[in-house]
């Protein structure tokens, strides 16, 4: 009997009771040609690289996340944008030692962004460097320097999780959770950049809580398995071991992490991450309403909306772009119904 071809499954609505409603940048379109543009002027991408960019829509994620940003600090964080794109186009599938050489001209890039570029020098150097010539800009002293240590945190993690990835190793639900993937702090680093302020303790607990485990893992898994992106995969209907594609730069998918430490099912994995993201979503909503905001400098206030905004901000972006479901993003976020195909026997971004 031929094995069957696909499954489906109900995506958990995690965003049902959150707060914070969608809401997006009013310089959206005209800051989006512009980035755009800038972006293709590098003519460094094969025509399905460009295909993917096209469908994903980085832009909208940037105007979602920051809705309330001047037309010059959305270019900034849309430059950003396109700067993670090009990293990850190159290096997703990179054994670590090569991915290190990329993090290494990269952050060489941004902390000399008036040096030209080697001759023969990889393209993704020039466009950190532009992206960094102009972002800085309109960004402090205070806000560079922070920015920049979150960045070289972050790209040197995604030479971790390479390293992960050539040993075929997945890391625990508790280092998971405990010690979430560096490469989802990028979009807290752009806030800080976009910014003007300074962080407190209360900050740091807000933004774990907000941060893990994310719904996009659940909804990037239909892609990763439909795309074939796998280093151990094998499904009888129901039961999966999955080693995926490192999501969107190079982070463990949760959903894997807790199909193997369990060895539970897709649907059992499905509720453990829905059941986790609930009691997080209502704890950064408790502690949120603990925070004495009259004593609260009004940038830092600023930063704690941004960290609450980002979670509907992704959950917007992944069914209005096409990166997760190609044209049917709207229909799966009004009905929930997911269809798993088996992997490699659909592209969902051609």
């Amino acid at each position: 009997m031929p094995e069957p071809t696909s499954t489906e499954f109900v995506l958990p609505n995690t965003m049902a009771n959150w707060p914070w409603l969608r809401r997006i940048n009013p310089h959206f379109e005209t800051v989006k040609a512009e980035s755009e543009a800038w972006f293709r002027t590098f003519n460094a991408f094969s025509p399905k690289a460009k295909k993917v960019l096209e469908k994903s829509d980085f832009c909208l994620l940037a105007s979602l996340a920051y809705p309330a940003l001047d037309k010059q600090r959305l270019r900034t964080g849309c430059d950003l944008m396109m700067l993670f794109f090009a990293f990850d186009e190159y290096t997703d599938v990179l054994p670590a030692p090569e991915v290190r050489r990329y993090a290494d001209i990269v952050m060489d890039a941004l902390k000399n962004p008036n040096k030209p570029r080697p001759e023969g020098e990889h393209v993704v150097g020039e466009v950190a460097r532009q992206f960094w010539a102009l972002g800085i800009q309109s960004a402090t002293p205070l806000a560079q320097k922070h920015f920049l240590e979150t960045f070289e945190d972050y790209i040197y993690s995604v030479v971790d999780e390479a390293s992960d990835r050539d040993d075929k190793r997945i890391p625990g639900s508790e280092e998971y959770i405990h010690e979430p993937p560096k490469a989802h702090h990028w979009s807290f680093a752009a806030l800080l950049l976009i910014s003007y302020y300074s962080i407190m303790h209360v900050v740091l607990v807000l933004v774990n809580c907000a941060l893990t485990p994310p719904i996009q893992d659940i909804c990037s898994y239909k892609k990763e398995l439909a795309q074939g992106d796998d280093t151990v995969c094998h499904m009888h209907f129901l039961q999966v071991r999955l080693l995926s594609k490192l999501l969107f730069l190079t982070q463990h998918n949760i959903i894997t992490v807790i199909v193997h430490e369990r060895t539970t099912d897709l649907s059992g994995a499905m509720e453990w991450v829905a059941t986790r993201r609930k009691a997080l979503a209502s704890q950064f909503i408790a502690l949120y309403k603990k925070v004495p905001w009259d004593d609260v400098d009004a940038q830092v206030r600023e930063y704690v909306e941004g960290i609450a905004n980002w979670p509907r901000a992704n959950d917007s972006w992944i069914f209005e772009s096409g990166r997760y479901f190609g044209s049917e993003g709207l229909k799966v976020q009004r009905d929930r119904k997911v269809v798993l195909s088996r992997p490699g026997s659909a592209k969902l971004l051609e």
